[in-house]
């Protein structure tokens, strides 16, 4: 049976009642292991604390680093880093969960030559995957694993279920808070729901749009006590901090990234420095690869709770 087969016969299966986590993959259904992305999601507790930017600049620093990287803007029904780059798709997820197209159809290129999958605006049906669409996409993008080095997920902000759906499919969760303590406050929640649902007990923490690496660390020192006090096995490691940066607004009205714009600049320093500490970070995920990983991943949450 290929690939394609036992993912049909899954659709089947959950389409009939027969919840995920009791559809376990026989011996002939095994996929041979193949080349295996790094998986990194991005992701916030609320909006508006530069999270898209963030990506964009982060996944341009791994092409300029010699990386084969795929984003995709996970936040299905409103889309974001197409608009942020200034590129006009003219397909988007919205014709793949339709039917109509492949993922593969769908990708644009971006800056540095990075692969994007687009999300669709104003489609709230999209807002909220049911299980067979989860398959559906998680097998697609397994399709592609051959082909890239890393999987940059943008995430929506908040606790959606498709927010903690792409963090729990990631080896890494990189959560982005600004010094506001309603940012704080929400990224807290944010990684106290993820660990205290699903078990998922591994955060980065980069601190944004900040003056001082001062200040960035006593936002995460806040967020840290808590976490220690009321969550103590949670672990959350600070990835740094992005300063503000005059050049950023103006690399934004450009649509570009900053880090090609101004590549000397503050910002564009500390995001290339970033992207670099991540790719000399170890994966977490030893499996072998393609699909096996995600069925571990899917199943293991998808017996928890249905999201």
């Amino acid at each position: 049976m290929d690939q394609a087969d036992g993912l049909r016969r899954l659709m089947d299966l959950t389409s009939e009642g027969i919840h995920p986590s009791l559809i376990v993959p026989s011996e002939s259904e095994d996929i041979s292991p193949q080349r295996f992305p790094k998986v990194i999601s991005v992701t916030s507790g609320k909006g508006g604390v530069g999270k898209t930017n963030v990506v964009a600049n982060l996944a341009y620093a791994f092409t300029q680093l010699g990386k084969k990287v795929l984003v995709i803007d996970a936040d299905l029904g409103l889309s974001n880093i197409d608009v942020l780059l200034g590129l006009s798709p003219r397909y988007t997820i919205e014709h793949f969960f339709k039917r109509e197209k492949t993922l593969s159809e769908i990708l644009i290129k971006g800056p540095g030559g990075m692969s994007i999958l687009p999300a669709s605006s104003g489609v709230s049906d999209l807002a909220h995957l049911d299980e067979t669409q989860k398959l559906f996409l998680l097998n697609e993008i397994d399709s592609l694993s051959d082909h890239i080095d890393l999987l940059l997920i943008d995430t929506g902000a908040g606790i959606s279920s498709n927010v903690l759906y792409f963090n729990l499919v990631a080896q890494e969760s990189i959560v982005i808070s600004t010094s506001e303590p309603t940012s704080i406050t929400d990224a807290y929640a944010l990684m106290k729901v993820l660990f205290k649902q699903f078990k998922k007990k591994d955060f980065q923490l980069l601190i944004n749009l900040v003056p001082s690496d001062e200040e960035a660390k006593e936002v995460y020192k806040k967020i840290s006590r808590v976490a220690d006090r009321y969550l103590a096995s949670l672990s959350i490691h600070y990835l740094g901090f992005i300063p503000i940066d005059e050049k950023l607004p103006v690399a934004v009205k450009q649509q570009r990234p900053v880090l090609e714009a101004f590549p000397k600049a503050p910002s564009s320093r500390r995001l290339f420095g970033v992207a670099k500490l991540l790719l000399e970070q170890p994966k977490k995920t030893q499996t072998p690869g393609g699909l096996q990983f995600f069925w571990k991943q899917f199943l293991s949450y998808s017996s928890q709770r249905n999201l």
